[in-house]
């Protein structure tokens, strides 16, 4: 079934995102924030562990809802061949731009690259982590994170152009779950209690990670330590 919006169809505000879609995507985007900003810093290291973490989980999570989640969380719904995200960027400079309900080809090919690239980065961190390579794999997890925030960027940009060319606003959209469409290309159910048990089971383990993090004077002796460690190495 099509999920373009036709112009002889009457269209008015519909559910398009259910609440696991939208909790899934805005804890993400504060996961790899988060992550990003303590990525340099021994002092939040295991606030950026933990962000790492629940990037993790939250692409496993959005995995299986990509499977058996509803009509437009479903991969089978919106990821398309290149061929089909390059027609509809050709589109954007006519005066008919195709306009999907859903996340459109182009939008879904970002998203696909966006959840592998969290894979990679996060797989490496926890590798890294636990000292399992060498220096290789720590270059190939920064290699990632910077891979990630440029298709981030990428991503964003095409949110605003997207909205701009389609007179909508998709960032409201994935806050209301709401779209201008046919009624009948909406879904009927938000799965409330799911986005709040994602939305939970989040910030309990941040609440785990904060009740076992270790205090500042535990800090300042790991660091004392690791530094007269590193001094008996040259000495020898």
């Amino acid at each position: 079934m099509s999920t373009h919006t036709s112009p002889c169809e009457p269209t008015g505000r519909v559910l398009v995102w259910d609440l696991p879609v939208r909790v899934f995507h805005w804890l993400l985007a504060i996961s790899f924030a988060g992550a990003w900003l303590t990525s340099e810093s021994e002092r939040w290291h295991l606030a950026h562990i933990t962000f790492g973490y629940t990037m993790a989980g939250l692409v496993a999570f959005r995995l299986v809802w990509g499977l058996v989640g509803t009509r437009h969380a479903r991969f089978a719904s919106f990821v398309r061949a290149p061929a089909a995200a390059w027609r509809y960027l050709k589109s954007l400079v006519t005066p008919t731009p195709e306009h999907p309900i859903g996340h459109n080809p182009a939008g879904a090919l970002a998203i696909v690259g966006l959840l592998a690239l969290i894979a990679l980065t996060t797989a490496t961190g926890w590798a890294n982590e636990n000292d399992l390579a060498g220096d290789w794999l720590e270059e190939l997890h920064e290699l990632g994170a910077n891979a990630l925030m440029l298709l981030v960027l990428v991503h964003l940009v095409g949110v605003a152009v997207g909205s701009l060319m389609h007179r909508e606003n998709l960032v409201r959209s994935m806050i209301t779950g709401m779209k201008r469409g046919p009624a009948a290309q909406g879904i009927t159910r938000s799965w409330r209690w799911l986005g709040a048990l994602v939305l939970l089971a989040v910030l309990g383990f941040w609440g785990l990670q904060w009740q076992t993090a270790p205090t500042p004077e535990q800090l300042a002796e790991a660091t004392s330590a690791g530094q007269s460690g590193r001094d008996h190495d040259d000495d020898d």
